[in-house]
């Protein structure tokens, strides 16, 4: 009896403890690949000079990416949560690889077409696997393993435009081609990642079935508060394509800044987000997830209505404190849904990875059609309402914090 209990003793803690070296790869694989990402928004001014598009023909680009980057990720998510396949990760990354290349050496806009698709799919097939490594790891700290995992790709994103200025801008276009390392690497380190998925006996879908929801919570309730986290995510990423798509054009027509210039100041945007998806995901296991989505969401509201009638320096500051506060609902947003609907990981992580995709893509090509109609200013007056849907956050459920859900 006693050497059984000295047995057991040690799994609970291995169990409990947060696998960091497990994170921080998968948060720098997530670097390198939305990095890539990144990269085509960031060129937009090359692409649109060299191959003479409109703002319309860019949102349509856009539209591309992010329709293929969405259009997957549920289903991907739905099957890998019955029959988990790491090894899809390297296959992700091989994808945005072949679809940068395209890019890099794309004559035509139907080939910019086909290659943003490519890197689309690359990313529709990484996120919901990956998210599920990073709660795998956890330990239960599952806002905190969402905030590292997240903090890696909002780094790439802002890695994005500093790689476009200094990278593609004195190559031109086939200067893409040279990230092509960076995807290789990724390639490398998934594998490695894979191999930990499989080796520890995770890539198995359990033996019991998780509860649909929680106990507490009925059907109706649970398909509302996915609703209203629905929303919130359209208020939150429909703003954030106006930065994505239009944040350096809106800069050189109002100020007059350079290309460069221009990219450094969306770097600062971007490195604002990647600060607070960090705090945001600490702070969700401590003090709760709908807190903190009420706080960033609603709480940009005052910021984004000033930021179109202020100079250069406060437009900077503006868009940093916009930045900070709106990224630190995403990982709260994803953990809020997981724990909403528990065994499902891979299909919540697909739904709000795909959607956001997707809806930030229907919301560039919509903004890209204003910007041609009433001018690159309007988009960023209409724009600064959108946060104002936070108050829908009123009719989440409250899910205990203490009551953490496994997957």
């Amino acid at each position: 009896m006693s050497v059984q209990t000295t047995q057991a003793i040690p799994l609970a803690p291995t169990r409990a403890r947060t696998v960091f070296p497990v994170l921080w790869a998968a948060s720098l694989c997530h670097l390198l690949n939305d990095m890539m990402q990144a990269l085509l928004p960031a060129v937009y001014p090359i692409l649109r000079g060299s191959l003479d598009l409109s703002f319309s023909q860019v949102g349509f680009l856009t539209f591309a990416y992010q329709l293929t980057a969405s259009l997957f990720q549920p289903f991907i998510g739905h099957y890998t949560d019955r029959r988990p396949m790491p090894y899809s990760l390297p296959f992700a990354m091989a994808s945005s690889m072949a679809g940068l290349l395209t890019l890099a050496f794309a004559p035509s806009y139907g080939a910019l077409l086909a290659g943003a698709m490519l890197l689309g799919l690359g990313s529709s097939i990484f996120h919901p696997e990956s998210s599920r490594i990073a709660r795998l790891a956890s330990g239960g700290s599952h806002g905190l393993a969402q905030a590292l995992f997240q903090v890696g790709g909002n780094f790439g994103s802002a890695l994005g435009p500093l790689a476009a200025a200094f990278i593609v801008l004195p190559r031109g276009q086939a200067g893409l081609a040279w990230f092509a390392l960076a995807a290789l690497a990724g390639i490398v380190v998934l594998t490695f990642l894979s191999g930990w998925y499989k080796r520890n006996g995770l890539a198995k879908r359990p033996a019991g079935h998780a509860a649909a929801r929680p106990p507490t919570l009925s059907q109706r309730h649970v398909s509302m508060a996915l609703a209203v986290l629905i929303a919130l995510l359209f208020s939150k990423y429909v703003y954030l394509a106006s930065f994505t798509s239009y944040y350096v054009f809106y800069l050189m027509d109002q100020f007059g800044l350079s290309t460069r210039n221009a990219q450094v100041c969306q770097f600062v945007f971007f490195a604002a987000v990647a600060a607070g998806t960090v705090a945001g995901g600490p702070i969700g296991d401590r003090l709760g997830r709908k807190p903190v989505i009420w706080v960033s969401i609603l709480g940009v509201l005052p910021f984004s209505l000033i930021l179109p009638h202020v100079g250069l320096a406060p437009t900077v500051a503006l868009s940093v404190v916009i930045g900070f506060v709106i990224a630190s609902a995403f990982p709260a947003i994803v953990v809020y849904g997981q724990e909403l609907m528990p065994g499902r990981v891979g299909m919540v992580s697909g739904l709000f990875f795909g959607f956001i995709f997707g809806i930030g893509g229907i919301g560039a090509a919509m903004l890209g059609k204003l910007a041609d109609w009433q001018g690159i200013r309007f988009v960023f007056l209409l724009c600064s309402f959108l946060p104002a849907l936070g108050i829908l956050t009123a009719l989440l459920p409250d899910l205990h914090a203490g009551k953490r859900k496994t997957a």
